[in-house]
């Protein structure tokens, strides 16, 4: 395969993987470490990626160049300004992606496809942004899946485990839930659920506030002064680390501070306790995740963990507690979902890539997903008992249907002589029928009816979702046959070239 690798874009940390000449999963090392922190430091002269990136977050006078967790903010229009010049997440992520395709190619060779992996909760517009990134980065993002998904597909093909695996996958950024249904090398998605602002950044702010509460109630000032936040947050993801050791129920920590200094114990206990909030948003998490299912506690054979952040001892103790079983621990939790998409990158390679014993390791290996949200389109509905005509949601596609799928409806036009139809797709969490709850998230008019019509005409709307999770979707004037397709892929932006010349130009470190 060769070219072909899987990449895990976190929100604090980066991984990348290809499957070895034998079809085993294979970390590729960045700046010689395993794992790389996506941020990215914007110098006078050059950019820094990971670690030198990273670093810069304490020098007071340099932290303002430094942006991190750019994946929280991925589908939103936010923008980060650095002496004068305006950063999109989408730009951000792909000097991430610049760099470790970069070092992974002296490493392995020409890289110029991947596929990468996203939290299963993310919507349309943040997977469209995500392989945006890698368009921008010169990669061809053949694919993207799941997070747990891909950690589930890596344990699966390591482990013989069967039966309803829960996947908790809880990163530096995020958290996601998936219940899956394993049996020998087939992996069956039945459901995922979880929140884009719940991970180990959050854990560390917990730990900050402890910080923050002790150098007050010692000098009865404020510990943060003049920009120097991040040098205690890092402090705090320190001492998360060192916490998160077996060994260690205590740690000493030295602060610094404009106004003395002080040297505190922190225990493990008040850690926990501090970000108790956060794990009980997991524990409500999990409880949807099986209510969806239609499992209890008790049907859920296997629990495994992913991500760095369920190195916290109160993970396992608060899953212990509520399934009366031990979850199972991958080796390198951080690394886990980046191996898994480079298993998938080898399923969906072109076989005549693969060598003989690559193709043997993974032609075994099934993979069955499902829709992640529920999609729908607007229309006109009369309300006979208020007698008006109201905007509704009609469900095309439910949460959880096994991919592919695709459904067809026969709509009507409202008024006489219509010669328009105003098209829209929509996605929520929830069978929600209100527009004003739902995300649109493509609109766009089916022109040129033929004239003079009365109203009922009937317009057919199908929608389809393929086994790469990519929508398309038709809106039809039956008895005329106009019609209006929209493929809900990523399209390539007007200056998407000039962004890739500009990247070119940067200097990246």
């Amino acid at each position: 395969m060769g070219n072909l690798v899987g990449i895990d874009l976190g929100t604090t940390f980066s991984v990348i993987s290809i499957l070895d000449n034998l079809g085993r999963p294979e970390l590729i090392p960045i700046d010689s470490e395993r794992i790389t922190p996506s941020v990215v430091y914007f110098g006078t002269d050059n950019v820094l990626v990971g670690k030198g990136a990273k670093n810069k977050l304490t020098d007071v006078d340099e932290a303002y160049r430094v942006i991190k967790n750019a994946k929280r903010d991925m589908g939103t229009s936010k923008v980060y300004t650095i002496d004068g010049n305006e950063y999109t997440p989408v730009q951000i992520s792909s000097f991430i992606l610049k760099k470790i395709i970069s070092e992974a190619s002296e490493y392995k060779g020409q890289i110029d496809e991947a596929v990468i992996t996203v939290p299963s909760h993310f919507n349309e517009n943040e997977r469209n942004d995500t392989i945006n990134a890698g368009k921008l980065a010169g990669i061809d993002v053949k694919y993207i899946i799941n997070e747990p998904t891909a950690a589930t597909l890596y344990f699966s093909s390591l482990n013989p485990i069967a039966g309803n695996v829960l996947v908790y996958d809880l990163g530096g950024g995020t958290f996601d839930v998936t219940i899956a249904r394993v049996s020998s090398n087939d992996v069956e998605v039945i459901t995922s659920v979880g929140d884009k602002h719940l991970g180990g950044t959050d854990f560390d702010k917990c730990i900050l506030r402890i910080f923050e509460q002790r150098y007050h109630d010692k000098f009865g000032v404020n510990l943060i002064d003049n920009g120097n936040e991040e040098e205690f947050l890092n402090k705090a993801e320190e001492l998360k680390r060192n916490l998160s050791n077996p060994k260690h129920d205590s740690q000493i920590i030295k602060l610094k501070g404009h106004a003395g200094n002080i040297e505190t114990t922190i225990t493990l206990k008040e850690y926990e306790s501090s970000i108790s909030q956060y794990i009980v948003k997991t524990e409500l998490l999990i409880d949807s995740a099986l209510q969806e299912a239609g499992y209890t506690y008790s049907d859920i054979n296997h629990i495994l963990l992913v991500g760095g952040s369920t190195r916290t001892p109160l993970v396992s103790k608060t899953l212990k507690r509520m399934f009366n079983k031990d979850p199972l621990k991958v080796l390198n939790p951080d690394e886990a979902v980046s191996l898994g998409a480079s298993i998938y990158a080898g399923l969906k390679a072109d076989k005549n890539k693969l060598t003989v014993a690559q193709a043997n390791s993974i032609n075994k290996l099934k993979l069955q997903e499902v829709c992640n949200d529920y999609y729908g389109t607007i229309y006109l509905n009369y309300n006979e008992s208020m007698g008006l005509v109201e905007r509704r949601n009609f469900i095309m596609l439910d949460k959880n249907t096994q991919l592919p799928c695709s459904n067809k409806h026969i709509f009507e036009t409202v008024h006489d002589g219509q010669t328009s139809i105003r098209c829209a797709v929509t996605q929520s969490k929830s069978e929600e029928k209100d527009p004003q709850f739902v995300e649109v998230i493509w609109e766009g008019h089916l022109e040129g009816l033929p004239p003079n019509r009365p109203a009922g005409q009937p317009i057919e709307i199908t929608f389809s979702y393929d086994q790469n999770q990519l929508m398309h979707c038709s809106y039809k004037d039956v008895n005329s046959g106009k019609e209006l397709e929209v493929n809900l892929h990523p399209q390539e932006s007007e200056n998407l070239a000039l962004q890739k010349e500009i990247l070119n130009s940067i200097l990246i470190e």
